[in-house]
């Protein structure tokens, strides 16, 4: 998908909203272990990363990232934190305008060196509705799908450049979606949550996890993309509210100083290496 298209697809502006509080820790500590593992969901090169200001800061610069996905445990119950690019581009690399996207592996065979299956997945949750993360989800059809209401809307109308089939699993009545429209604690017990983060989309999310026995983990969606645009508060040209986009922002370091959290931006290949990779967890 073009740089273009993908401008195209996320313009549906949101009214502005308040920015909800930063998230209390959990009152109490989770009963159940909570691990965290990565999962490579594949690569993106652009020959031109201007898009990603909108002040004109990559204009004719290249720039690489990655796209990652993670697998959150928690106690029996397991959930898959976005899905990606499309498992069609695994040994067939696609270029569109400048963008190189590839894919070296599945998610379904990355976790099954964990013994674990999509049927075992319970829960999908989906950052945003763009398609370097949602390639994959139907790979998981019997899970709950987790998504922001605005973002799910975009995809169920199909005018999201093709990508509603991305969530076919979930447009008949009666499936098993959580269209969420605020905070969502995944569990009950605090120990992962659903920031809402509205701005780069709609319904755009991080994701918090905290871990047993060490720091919580933040996890960025499409908040930033890349550390520079975390340190020089960039917006990439193709959001929908900027100024929804900062005030999430603010929100995005509040809870990660609240919690001292460790910061993973999911497209920066510096950053990725926090959290292991499968068959490892943090």
């Amino acid at each position: 998908m073009s740089l273009i298209a993908l401008a195209a697809a996320v313009a549906f502006a949101a009214p502005v909203n308040s920015v909800p509080t930063p998230v209390a820790p959990a009152a109490v500590a989770a009963a159940a272990e909570v691990r965290l593992w990565r999962v490579d969901c594949g690569s993106l090169k652009f020959a031109n990363f201007a898009p990603f200001s909108d002040r004109g800061d990559y204009d004719g610069q290249p720039h690489d990232l990655v796209a990652s996905c993670y697998l959150i445990k928690h106690g029996d119950e397991w959930l898959l934190w976005d899905t990606g690019l499309s498992g069609s581009l695994v040994g067939k690399p696609s270029e569109s305008e400048g963008t190189e996207s590839r894919l070296d592996e599945t998610i379904v065979t990355q976790i099954a060196r964990l013994g674990v299956t999509p049927a075992q997945v319970k829960f999908v949750g989906i950052s945003h509705n763009h398609f370097d993360h949602i390639g994959q989800a139907a790979d998981f059809p019997g899970s709950t799908l987790l998504i922001g209401k605005a973002d799910y809307e975009t995809l169920a109308s199909g005018k999201a450049d093709g990508r509603r089939e991305a969530i076919a699993p979930w447009l008949s009545e009666g499936a098993k979606v959580i269209k969420l429209a605020g905070d969502h604690d995944v569990f009950g017990d605090g120990s992962v949550t659903i920031l809402t983060m509205p701005g780069h989309t709609p319904g755009h999310a991080a994701l918090l996890v905290r871990v047993t026995g060490g720091a919580p983990v933040l996890l960025s969606g499409d908040q930033f993309h890349a550390q520079e645009s975390f340190d020089r508060n960039l917006v990439p040209v193709f959001n929908t509210d900027r100024v929804q986009t900062l005030a999430s922002s603010d929100r995005f370091r509040a809870v990660a100083a609240k919690e001292k959290a460790v910061i993973v931006i999911q497209h920066e290949p510096a950053d990725i290496a926090k959290i292991p990779a499968i068959p490892k967890a943090k």
